[in-house]
């Protein structure tokens, strides 16, 4: 008898060999479950977001809810995008994204699979890291730039211009969380056909509401972060943009240039009107996870 088969013939070793694959048999059946309950998860969750659509303030077939998708945006971004394009049209195909995590999920990997040219400003090294990598043929061509840094009000100009970002852009997304409205604020140099914006939904369609700037500090998990909704379009008509749609699920909001939404979109272009609550756990589109692409 070989050395192995003896061993395992002894009752202990045995026994750990049986656990072991109990084990692994217990984890598929742990890992089946999970992903039943993410399926029923995401079509509960599409059918809420059907029946909310069939509400009286969602009538217009134009209003951004009814195109939200997903294919590496975090939410229904990534179809909003594509609506507002179609109906804007594009100048220059470059975005700037601020806050990216890994690239995988965020709302310009989409425009980059489509062949646009971006800048990505990520402070996590390890996610900076990864994104390199995973990316590591975009980087490479040229096609992306990749800046590491921790960005605030008063750096993030000068890390774009040092990166070689246009001043003009089609597409600008922040969602750095705490300071992402002072950040927006700061990019007084950049103009962007385009914008969206992370907002608080927690307080409501009519506070004008923004968190002190703290570079030094993060969001701390609760709902003390960013800016509310009426901060935010204030900011916009600031930059002779118009709010004209926010993700339903109550995170990011959409404005474009002025001119643009009055022919392009229907309004009124305010946060009392578009405004969403926080929906956070709505995913209308489940489909597989994301991922980086070849």
């Amino acid at each position: 008898m070989s050395p192995k088969h003896w061993l395992a013939s002894l009752p202990g070793i045995r026994y750990i060999v049986d656990l072991r694959r109990e084990i692994q048999a217990m984890r598929g059946d742990v890992a089946r479950l999970r992903q039943t309950a993410e399926e029923h998860l995401g079509a509960t969750t599409a059918q809420y977001a059907d029946a909310l659509l069939r509400e009286p303030r969602y009538a217009d077939a134009r209003h951004l809810a009814h195109y939200e998708w997903r294919v590496h945006s975090q939410g229904g971004e990534d179809g909003i995008i594509a609506e507002v394009f179609r109906r804007i049209g594009t100048r220059t195909r470059t975005f700037v994204e601020i806050g990216v995590e890994s690239g995988v999920e965020c709302t310009t990997t989409l425009l980059l699979r489509q062949g646009w040219r971006g800048w990505w400003v990520e402070g996590d090294h390890a996610n900076a890291s990864l994104a390199r990598t995973l990316f590591a043929p975009h980087v490479a061509s040229g096609q992306l730039t990749i800046i590491e840094a921790m960005v605030s009000s008063s750096n993030v100009q000068a890390l774009l211009r040092d990166a070689g970002a246009p001043a003009d852009v089609d597409l600008l997304s922040v969602d750095i969380d705490r300071n992402t409205w002072h950040v927006w604020h700061a990019l007084t140099a950049l103009r962007a056909r385009a914008t969206v914006i992370e907002y608080n939904a927690s307080f409501g369609p009519r506070l004008d509401w923004v968190i002190a700037d703290d570079p030094a500090k993060s969001w701390n998990g609760t709902v003390d972060f960013g800016a509310s909704l009426a901060a935010c379009e204030r900011l916009g008509r600031e930059k002779g943009m118009s709010l004209v749609g926010c993700t339903l699920n109550g995170a990011n909001a959409f404005f474009v240039e002025a001119a643009l939404a009055e022919t392009e979109f229907t309004g009124p272009f305010t946060a009392e009107a578009l405004w969403e609550p926080p929906r956070y756990w709505l995913r209308r589109h489940g489909g597989h996870p994301t991922g980086p692409f070849g």
